[in-house]
C-alpha cells in the first residue's frame, strides 16, 4: 500500500543529500594522488600508506548493505543522520591524525558513509512526487561520479598550496552542512520494512567482501599467485556462496535473494560492476599519461595540478548528463539512457586506444567517458528503484553500490598491473601500457553495452518482479491499461 507523502521542500532535500554524497565520493578518491606526500609526512612507507585507501574501501563495502537495510527497517533519515555524524567524526579525526594508524582508523569511519547513496535514493523515492524522482535520482547518482572526479582534480592544488590535512578540512564543511540539513530540514520517510537485522548474514557477507577486496587491492603487491592472494580469493568466493545459501533460508535476510532474481536488478548490478572498473581505469590512466615527461615522446609533462585540470571536462559532462538521464528515463525508461551511456563510454576509450598523442584526444576521451558514466550511473539507480518495492530500496541499491565499489577495485588493480607490466627498467610506463590500458577499458565497456541490453524494458519490469515474488510494485503508467494487469 502506498504511503501518503508529506510535503517537503524538495530543493533543500536534494541540496543536503547532494552535499553528503559529494563529500563521501570526493573523500573516496581525494587521497589517492597525495599518498606519497602523506607517507612522507607520517614517516611511513608507500605500501603501508596504501591502507588509507584500502581501509576506506573495505569499510564502505561491509557497512553499506547493513546500514541500507537498517534504514529500510527503522527510518532512512534516522540512519542517514547517524551515518553523516560518523563521516564528520572520521573526517575530523583524519585532519588531526598524528600518525598513520590514526589516519587508517579515521578512514575506516569515513567508509561507513557508503550507505549515503542508498539512503538518499530511498528518501527521494519516498518523499518526492513520482514525476520528479527520475531526474532527482539522476542528479544524485551523477554526483557520486562527479565527486570521485573532483577528488582527483582537486588533490594536487590542495596539497601543493595548503597541506594534505586540508584534503579533509574542506570536505568536512560539506559534511557538517549536510548533517545539519538532515537534522533540522529533512522529514523522516513513512515507508518501513520492519524486522530484525540479520547479523549472521551480515558477518558472512563481511567476510566475503573483505577477503575479495583485500585480495584485489593487495594482489599486485603480494603477487597474484601468492598463497595470501589465492587463499583470500577462495575464501571470498566460498563465503559468498554460503551467504546466498543462508539468505535463501533466512526469514528476515539482510538481502532478499528474490530481488536478485529480478532481471532489472541483477543486470543493472552487472553494469555497475563493469562501469566501476571503467571509471577508475580512466582516473588512473589519464593522470599518469599527462604527468609523464614530454621527453618520452608520448607523455605531456604536466604537473599534478595541471593533469587534474584535464579531468574537469569529464566531471562537467557527468554533472550535465546525470539529470539528462532522468529526463530520458521519464520518457523511455532507464534502459535507453543506460544503453546509450554504455556505448558512449566504450567510444570514450576507443579514441585513446587508437591514438593518444595529442591533448585534444585525451580531452575528447574525457568528455565521452564523463557523459557516458553520467548517463549510466543515473540510469542504474532508476532501473533499481523501478524494479523493487519502496520498502526494499535500501538493500537493493546497497548491492548496486557494492558492485560499483568492487568494480572500481578490480579496475584499479588491473590497470595498475597493465602499467607495471609495460614499464621501462626505470619504472616509466611505456606507450604500449596506455594503448593496452585504454583498450582493456574499451573492451570492458563493450560488456557493459551487452549487460545494458539485458535490462528489461518498462513494459516487462513489473511482470518480472511479480514472477520473482516481489508483487507490491505499482505498475508503470503505460502498463495500467494492459489486460493482464487490469485487475491489480
Amino acid at each position: 500500500m502506498t504511503q501518503p507523502r508529506r510535503h517537503v521542500n524538495g530543493t533543500l532535500l536534494v541540496l543536503y543529500l547532494s552535499l553528503g554524497g559529494l563529500a563521501f565520493a570526493t573523500l573516496q578518491s581525494l587521497v589517492a594522488p597525495a599518498l606519497g606526500t602523506i607517507a612522507r609526512d607520517l614517516h611511513a612507507n608507500t605500501s603501508d600508506a596504501s591502507w588509507v585507501l584500502t581501509a576506506y574501501l573495505l569499510s564502505a563495502s561491509v557497512l553499506t548493505p547493513i546500514l541500507g537495510r537498517l534504514g529500510d527497517m527503522v527510518g532512512k533519515r534516522k540512519v542517514l543522520i547517524g551515518v553523516l555524524a560518523i563521516l564528520a567524526a572520521g573526517t575530523l579525526l583524519a585532519a588531526l591524525a598524528p600518525n598513520l594508524v590514526v589516519l587508517i582508523v579515521a578512514r575506516s569511519l569515513q567508509g561507513a558513509a557508503g550507505a549515503i547513496m542508498p539512503l538518499s535514493i530511498g528518501l527521494v523515492r519516498d518523499a518526492l512526487p513520482r514525476e520528479r524522482v527520475g531526474v532527482t535520482v539522476g542528479l544524485l547518482s551523477a554526483i557520486f561520479g562527479v565527486g570521485a572526479g573532483i577528488g582527483i582534480v582537486a588533490a594536487g592544488p590542495i596539497v601543493e598550496n595548503l597541506s594534505w590535512e586540508w584534503l579533509f578540512w574542506l570536505p568536512l564543511v560539506l559534511v557538517v552542512i549536510a548533517l545539519l540539513g538532515a537534522v533540522f530540514g529533512m522529514p523522516e520517510s513513512s515507508v518501513r520494512n520492519p524486522g530484525h537485522l540479520d547479523w549472521g548474514g551480515a558477518l558472512i557477507l563481511s567476510v566475503s567482501l573483505v577477503a575479495l577486496l583485500l585480495a584485489i587491492s593487495k594482489g599486485r603487491e603480494w603477487g597474484w599467485g601468492s598463497a595470501e592472494t589465492v587463499g583470500l580469493l577462495a575464501l571470498g568466493v566460498v563465503a559468498m556462496i554460503v551467504f546466498v545459501l543462508v539468505e535463501r533460508r533466512t526469514k528476515e535476510p539482510l538481502i532478499d535473494m528474490k530481488l536478485m532474481r529480478i532481471r532489472g536488478v541483477w543486470a543493472t548490478d552487472l553494469v555497475a560492476l563493469i562501469l566501476g572498473f571503467a571509471m577508475f581505469g580512466t582516473f588512473l590512466l589519464v593522470p599518469t599519461l599527462l604527468e609523464l615527461p614530454a621527453i618520452t615522446g608520448y607523455g605531456f609533462g604536466q604537473s599534478v595540478s595541471q593533469a587534474g585540470l584535464f579531468l574537469l571536462p569529464t566531471v562537467i559532462t557527468m554533472i550535465i548528463f546525470g539529470p539528462l538521464a532522468g529526463l530520458l528515463d521519464r520518457k523511455f525508461g532507464p534502459k535507453v539512457p543506460l544503453f546509450i551511456g554504455a556505448v558512449v563510454v566504450a567510444a570514450g576509450f576507443v579514441v585513446p586506444a587508437l591514438s593518444h598523442g595529442d591533448l585534444w584526444e585525451v580531452v575528447l576521451s574525457g568528455l565521452l567517458t564523463g557523459a557516458g558514466i553520467g548517463l549510466c550511473f543515473a540510469s542504474m539507480s532508476n532501473a533499481i528503484i523501478e524494479s523493487v518495492p519502496s520498502a526494499q530500496t535500501g538493500e537493493a541499491t546497497s548491492v548496486n553500490a557494492i558492485a560499483r565499489t568492487v568494480g572500481s577495485s578490480i579496475g584499479t588493480a588491473v590497470i595498475a598491473a597493465v602499467i607495471a607490466s609495460h614499464s621501462t627498467p626505470r619504472g616509466l610506463p611505456t606507450d604500449d601500457a596506455f594503448t593496452l590500458g585504454f583498450a582493456v577499458c574499451a573492451g570492458v565497456a563493450v560488456l557493459a553495452i551487452i549487460a545494458a541490453l539485458l535490462v528489461p524494458p518498462a513494459r516487462r519490469r513489473h511482470a518480472e518482479a511479480v514472477a520473482a515474488g516481489v508483487s507490491d510494485l505499482p505498475p508503470e503508467p503505460d502498463e495500467i491499461h494492459l489486460p493482464h494487469l487490469s485487475n491489480r
